[in-house]
């Protein structure tokens, strides 16, 4: 119970947070994310206050011996920049420029009544089941 009840804290603290930045603006985003045209700047202190909570708050929390609610931290351990990763992070990114959202601020955008999240999410779940069975189908053909 303690889980779920700090999942759905931590969600409506991040929807709330997201709202209050505007990250659920497409056109904020569309703005800052054009560099060489009509540059909007106002998302860089979304970012900058994202970066300096991470580097403060990491420096305490990875000192505790486990997290509140786990037995351990789930802390990634690949280092080595491989090529599912580099298309993987390319194909966001393109997404993230075309649409304007990804997941967290499209999800948290569904409640202003628009249509653009919903089909931005269609489209990711889609993309998503898609990898999968490319992934799957890949996995299952034999080793020659």
């Amino acid at each position: 119970m303690k889980n779920h009840l700090t999942a759905l804290i931590s969600g409506i603290l991040f929807g709330f947070g997201l709202g209050l930045s505007q990250m659920i603006d497409r056109d904020r985003v569309l703005g800052f994310l054009d560099v060489a045209g009509a540059w909007d700047s106002t998302l860089l202190f979304v970012l900058g206050g994202a970066v300096g909570v991470t580097i403060v708050a990491f420096r305490f929390v990875l000192k505790r011996q486990h997290p509140l609610f786990a037995d351990k931290f789930y802390i990634p351990t690949k280092r080595e920049l491989d090529l599912p990763l580099v298309v993987g992070a390319a194909i966001f990114g393109i997404g993230w420029g075309i649409a304007g959202y990804c997941p967290g601020p499209a999800i948290t955008a569904l409640v202003l009544g628009i249509w653009n999240p919903v089909l931005f999410l269609v489209g990711m779940i889609g993309g998503s089941l898609a990898q999968k069975w490319i992934a799957d189908q890949n996995q299952a053909k034999p080793k020659t």
